[in-house]
């Protein structure tokens, strides 16, 4: 094995330090500008996360709850998940602040201050009260409620999910209009074919722009029903996972892609609970960091974190577990610690798109918000994310403050 390395590019600094250090202020490596003369290196830093659910239960406990209406095969009230997770423990409040969910996390994002903010928005942001016809499962956050996103200086919400249509396509026309209301970029989904495969572009200040590109898949629960047409709204599905259907990703990106972008496509796929990654997953990856289209692939789905890979010098996350949910109370699958999570941290280069440096803040679901992990929860998700890379060609070591570090070969 060649020698691991935590920062390519004798940029270490920056994965060896501390969270709590503002990355802003660590010392930038450079290299040698024509004339000789030393040019600092410009970084992106990215937040990414897993899925952001924060309709049924949270949507609840916010100033605005939606009715609590439901249609799924057990539960006929959003009110019901408070009550599993109050079960045995103190009552939850009612009626919090906006920035309430977030807890921790907000410190953490203060502490960083990335460049962009990229999350998966895994609910519909609607006061429609028709679900989807057979969806089994109804996610929906009220429009009002909308400031528990923007508290959070959210740059893009990622809607190429299996819950972002589940109130029909009249909360989708809803959830766009509020988000875009309230200044907020969506990516994967659109009022027609067209709005639904364009790119969110974020401008960082000085350098340069982040463009987020997002797909869904049907393994991961989308209807067929719900793929965006020339003129019908809906998501950006993706069916196809061989060679043919990465090559196709790749053209569309680079339609849009200038010299200079940072490009992190979201891709919404697979089953919920497991660890394996398909072998057509890995190589359909891989496909589009070879052919120089993406510099980030921001995978999610699974309920708990995956491994993660680098390839070429570029990030791949395949599922990057659940960020913020209403699970609390409820059971099954709990060797897979569905309630701890990550903060993802990747550092690039501002002009190639290579990753420099990748850190994680360890998280736990409590409570309806985002907790910083205990040190016994952060060993154990270093320890499963560290098992999982290592046949990635990755290491996952816990450090100072419960910052998870990545090296790569």
């Amino acid at each position: 094995m060649k020698r691991r390395r935590f920062l390519a590019h004798g940029a270490a600094i920056l994965s060896a330090a501390p969270l709590g250090r503002p990355m802003s202020a660590v010392a930038r490596t450079g290299g040698e500008s024509r004339d000789g003369r030393r040019e600092a290196l410009r970084t992106i830093t990215l937040f990414l996360c897993g899925d952001l659910m924060t309709g049924r239960g949270i949507d609840q406990i916010l100033r605005h709850p939606s009715r609590p209406q439901l249609y799924e095969p057990y539960v006929d009230s959003a009110l019901e998940y408070v009550a599993l997770a109050e079960r045995g423990r103190a009552p939850l409040p009612r009626g919090v602040d906006p920035a309430y969910i977030w807890g921790d996390a907000l410190r953490i994002l203060a502490e960083v201050r990335p460049d962009a903010r990229i999350v998966n928005l895994e609910t519909a942001v609607t006061a429609h009260d028709t679900p989807w016809p057979g969806k089994g499962i109804q996610y929906r956050m009220h429009p009002a409620n909308v400031n528990c996103l923007t508290a959070a200086a959210l740059d893009c919400c990622v809607l190429a999910n299996n819950h972002v249509m589940d109130w029909g396509r009249e909360g989708l026309a809803e959830t766009l209009a509020t988000l875009h209301g309230a200044g907020l970029r969506t990516a994967g989904a659109g009022r027609d074919l067209r709005e639904a495969v364009a790119p969110a572009v974020i401008d960082v200040a000085d350098k340069g722009r982040v463009l987020v590109f997002a797909y869904g898949t049907r393994s991961s629960g989308i209807p067929a029903d719900w793929a965006a047409g020339p003129r019908r709204p809906g998501v950006n599905l993706l069916d196809d996972l061989s060679p043919r259907g990465a090559e196709a990703v790749t053209r569309h990106v680079q339609a849009f892609r200038r010299d200079g972008d940072v490009v992190v496509l979201a891709l919404h796929w697979g089953g919920n609970w497991g660890y394996a990654i398909r072998r057509d997953e890995r190589r359909f990856a891989q496909s589009l960091l070879d052919g120089g289209a993406v510099d980030v692939l921001h995978g999610h789905s699974s309920h708990h974190p995956k491994g993660i890979e680098v390839h070429r010098e570029r990030t791949i996350l395949y599922g990057c577990g659940d960020f913020l949910d209403d699970y609390e109370g409820i059971g099954g699958h709990e060797a897979y610690r569905g309630d701890l999570g990550a903060m993802y941290f990747p550092v690039l280069d501002a002009a190639t798109g290579r990753l420099l440096s990748f850190t994680m803040a360890a998280t736990r679901i409590e409570r309806f918000r985002v907790n910083r992990a205990s040190d016994a929860d952060a060993a154990w998700l270093a320890t499963v994310l560290d098992r999982e890379g290592r046949q990635l060609g990755t290491r996952v070591e816990r450090r100072e403050g419960n910052v998870l570090a990545l090296a790569w070969n």
